[in-house]
């Protein structure tokens, strides 16, 4: 399969299956879990750079020595790590915390095959990575946070940096929670405890963590630190499926009661919701006194592919052509995502209140904007009126203004990087 994003073409077939260790490509058949689809489309979204773009920067893998001894391991008890590139000049005294996306596992079975990939355990992961989009050192790239500290914490956990606990007969180990902290600890000696503005950020299952960990993030620093948290492509809605299931809800239950994450989900949530509403954002984001930034593509192709319209829910393949270049959906299956549209406006309805919080959400078919340098800033970024996605985020972090972006429905955006795969 080929995935064509603005001029870059993606091949991705049987090398994916070589990079990602899918299981599901040993016998030949479709991505089916909801971390394996999520694995490609963070490839698709981050990893892919143009050959006629300016060369990022490669930045060298850490691992955090002494994380063992906290109980901060990977799923197949390997150590975590992270990406630094140091910051200078003005922002020698700035950080940008990075939190990686990649999915999660919902059952043993499925954590097992994760911790064959670089999503359960460092020996998998790439010892340099490109820093692009939000995490460039270019000027002309990022123009607002080039020169801080940037550092990338790699996920290996499988439940958005918050599990607890293992399964001794699979040899898992579920300390997603135990990792953030050893990660944390480790950049604070390395002086972020210094730290004259901070932010917080993730894209996907990182950006649900960004969310999860904005409050905790924030009471690192004295309230002379300005702090702040960008939730990226993180806004996961309890949304109905295609068939009048609840797919995604069937997932997070899952990872929730597998990797005993309950004791680390907000108080507020879990005194009157069960814990599973609880790792859904829409109701998190209202509570949450850290300002925050949510930037997420109204029709999340993520969310469309293994939330709205999964294998599971739609056995006929009805709307296999749909979901893949959204250009082939007949009008109520526009109608639909429509809907989703609305009930994502109607869970930041009440966030979008607070003058500390932020919007971004454009019509887009897109996920992740802020790691890819071509919708981050380019000269043919998303813009919602005259602004882009890098700015916007700048203005709404340095208060020059307020933001509060809200995209008119599709089709009226011609600026989207949408997500086709069918090429």
């Amino acid at each position: 399969m080929e995935v064509n994003l603005r001029g870059v073409t993606v091949v991705l077939g049987w090398c994916l299956c070589f990079v990602f260790g899918f299981a599901s490509c040993r016998s030949g058949e479709r991505l089916q879990d909801f971390g394996e689809r999520e694995g490609l489309l963070s490839y698709v979204e981050s990893d892919a750079v143009s050959p006629a773009a300016p060369q990022p920067v490669l930045v060298g893998l850490t691992l955090i020595e002494g994380a063992a001894a906290k109980g901060a391991v990977c799923l197949d008890g390997t150590l975590p790590g992270y990406h630094l590139h140091p910051g200078s000049g003005s922002g020698a005294n700035s950080w940008l915390v990075h939190l990686e996306g990649g999915g999660w596992c919902n059952t043993v079975r499925n954590c097992v095959y994760r911790k064959t990939t670089r999503r359960g355990s460092s020996k998998f992961m790439e010892k340099q990575l490109p820093f692009t989009g939000i995490l460039s050192n270019k000027p002309e790239e990022n123009p607002d946070f080039f020169n801080w500290n940037r550092v990338k914490i790699r996920y290996c956990d499988g439940a958005s940096f918050n599990g607890a606990g293992q399964d001794e007969a699979a040899k898992l180990y579920f300390r997603g929670q135990q990792i953030w902290l050893a990660a944390i600890d480790e950049l604070m000696s390395k002086g972020m405890k210094n730290a004259d503005q901070a932010l917080l950020s993730g894209c996907s299952a990182g950006g649900l963590a960004s969310i999860l960990h904005c409050d905790e993030f924030g009471s690192l620093f004295p309230k002379t630190t300005k702090v702040k948290c960008l939730s990226d492509a993180g806004m996961f809605l309890d949304a109905v499926d295609v068939s009048g299931g609840r797919a995604l809800r069937n997932m997070f239950n899952g990872v929730v009661t597998l990797q005993d994450v309950k004791e680390n989900l907000p108080s507020t949530c879990t005194s009157h919701l069960d814990p599973t509403s609880c790792f859904f954002p829409q109701n998190l984001v209202a509570n949450i006194k850290t300002p925050l930034f949510l930037l997420n593509a109204a029709y999340d192709a993520w969310q469309v592919q293994e939330s709205l319209a999964p294998r599971s829910a739609d056995p006929q393949g009805t709307w296999s052509e749909c979901k893949m270049n959204h250009e082939r959906c007949n009008s109520s299956q526009i109608e639909f995502f429509q809907d989703f549209r609305n009930q994502m406006l109607e869970a930041v309805h009440t966030f979008s209140r607070s003058d500390q919080n932020g919007l971004f959400i454009n019509s887009c078919f897109a996920h992740c904007q802020s790691e890819r340098q071509d919708t981050w800033f380019a000269s043919d970024s998303p813009l919602i009126g005259n602004k882009g996605v890098a700015e916007s985020v700048g203005d709404w972090f340095f208060d020059r203004e307020t933001v509060k972006a809200i995209d008119c429905a599709y089709p009226c955006d011609k600026t989207c990087h949408n997500l086709d795969f069918t090429r």
